[in-house]
């Protein structure tokens, strides 16, 4: 028996934000969410001409350039308005809350709209009891869903059904 959830109606909600590097001025490159339903979206990001941090490591880690990224991003305001159409007041999870929040905070500053959904850490869904079988658990999914590139909606997959086989009943 495999471990994605087959019905995955009423899952908590994910994100996952892959940005220019890690650095000072670091700024989203691609935003990935696993919905309740576990439909996935994906959003590769056209850079603001002021952000201009970018780290090589970042690159080659998700295979995005910034010209790849120039020429077929979405517009930041358009990103902004339809992660607020999609998550409009749903809370989404992220295993990187420190790094994925300012991030998604930048992009909305940027397109001078108002977030329309929370962001929360991981750990507040998931039990101090499982927090230890997270990573093998995660490894696991992945190799299942042959989940081989690290991209946003992929990752937000991952978390997705990393949880739903950690933590519903089984």
């Amino acid at each position: 028996m495999g471990l994605h959830v087959s019905s995955a109606h009423g899952l908590p909600a994910f994100i996952d934000v892959e940005a220019s590097g890690l650095g000072r001025g670091s700024y989203p490159i691609e935003i990935g969410v696993c919905l309740p339903d576990g439909t996935s979206r994906c959003w590769l990001i056209r850079p603001a001409p002021l952000w201009r941090a970018w780290e090589p490591a970042a690159e080659r880690i998700h295979r995005l350039s910034r010209d790849l990224l120039e020429r077929h991003g979405r517009p930041i305001r358009s990103v902004a308005e339809e992660l607020n159409e999609v998550l409009a007041g749903q809370v989404v999870y992220s295993d990187a809350w420190g790094n994925d929040m300012p991030w998604v905070a930048a992009l909305f500053d940027e397109a001078g709209l108002v977030q329309r959904f929370r962001i929360e850490a991981l750990r507040a869904i998931v039990p101090e009891v499982r927090l230890a079988e997270w990573n093998p658990m995660r490894k696991r999914i992945e190799l299942e869903l042959s989940l081989r590139r690290h991209r946003a909606s992929a990752d937000a997959l991952a978390l997705q059904q990393t949880w739903a086989a950690l933590c519903l009943p089984s």
